[in-house]
């Protein structure tokens, strides 16, 4: 556990809860950072801050979507940023963290279940420098992580359009059947990361719209333009996937029509290369007879006639194709 209690104009870190009960008693502003599930920790949700239980199972459990709860005297928030499991992936694989924000009058309360959420951090370090933030109020704290936690996702966005150009630029100049294996793996892996950050980005915008709207006491009149600016730029965050997830369907069904297409164009060749040959089977199959009373036997140009004739009728089938333009 690690709290940022407000002492005057100076921040005082603390690890003991009892110095963090004291300093709720007597109105201060604060901050708690929980770490792992303990009793300890349990103890001080449900019987210092009055904490609802089912409030604290949320806490520690890992609910999967966002939600926004309003308990009278304090709003519960779980919200999600976003992580890349492994940078050097070409896929893009991404994983959700949860974050659980209690926002009383005076305290606010945080636990990361993913120790990479990088908003908290940054957060804490600018209170240490600076008690303004804490000085405003609970609601001004969650506005700076939630605000970081929404630009986490520009980068990944971005990176998103990367993947997709490259993956457009292989389709088109596509050839050989080693890359087509290579790009639909990619693809569906994209697919799959899109489809989970749009589930989730849904639900949490209408987090953000809520508290955007002032719907709970614990927001201040004043910071409500400043979560409307958050809600606009998470909304267009899923604006953005949105329209990442139609384009990955687009290019995943133009890269089974050109998969198609040149399939349809080798049984093509194939077809051609069937009936130029089909004629040139009956003729020796005609002359490899070995009947003893045929006109040719024993003829001393039998053999280069039946070339020859061969010659022709493969010569004429050619043109024949190449005047009706199918090759």
């Amino acid at each position: 556990m690690k709290a940022l209690i407000l002492d005057g104009e100076n921040v005082r870190q603390s690890a003991e809860y009892a110095e963090v009960a004291k300093a709720h008693e007597e109105g201060k502003h604060f901050w708690v950072e929980l770490d792992e599930r303990r009793a300890e920790a349990t103890a001080f949700l449900e019987n210092t801050l009055k904490i609802h239980p089912l409030a604290i199972e949320d806490v520690w459990n890992d609910v999967g979507l966002p939600k926004v709860e309003d308990f009278t005297d304090y709003v519960q928030v779980i919200i999600h940023g976003v992580r890349e499991v492994d940078r050097a992936s070409k896929a893009l694989p991404v994983e959700l963290a949860e974050l659980d924000m209690l926002i009383g009058k005076n305290f606010i309360v945080t636990h990361a279940h993913d120790e990479k959420v990088c908003a908290i951090a940054p957060v804490q370090a600018e209170i240490l420098r600076n008690a303004r933030l804490l000085k405003k109020g609970p609601a001004w704290i969650a506005h700076a992580v939630m605000d970081r936690m929404v630009d986490e996702y520009v980068p990944l966005i971005d990176r998103f359009d990367d993947q997709i150009e490259q993956i457009e630029l292989k389709i088109l100049g596509s050839g050989s059947a080693k890359s087509d294996r290579s790009i639909i793996p990619k693809i569906i892996r994209i697919k799959r990361s899109l489809q989970m950050l749009r589930r989730t980005t849904i639900y949490q915008r209408e987090i953000l719209l809520r508290l955007a709207r002032a719907e709970f006491d614990e927001i201040p009149r004043e910071l409500v333009p400043f979560y409307r600016d958050v809600y606009d730029h998470f909304a267009r965050v899923t604006e953005l996937v949105d329209s990442y997830r139609e384009l990955v369907t687009s290019l995943l069904e133009a890269h089974l029509s050109m998969q198609s297409n040149r399939t349809n164009e080798v049984m093509r060749r194939l077809t051609i290369i069937s009936t130029i040959m089909l004629p040139l089977s009956v003729i020796a199959g005609v002359y490899g007879m070995n009947f003893e009373r045929m006109p040719e036997l024993k003829w001393a140009y039998g053999y280069p006639f039946a070339l020859g004739l061969m010659a022709v009728v493969a010569i004429s089938i050619v043109a024949w194709f190449k005047a009706k333009k199918w090759i």
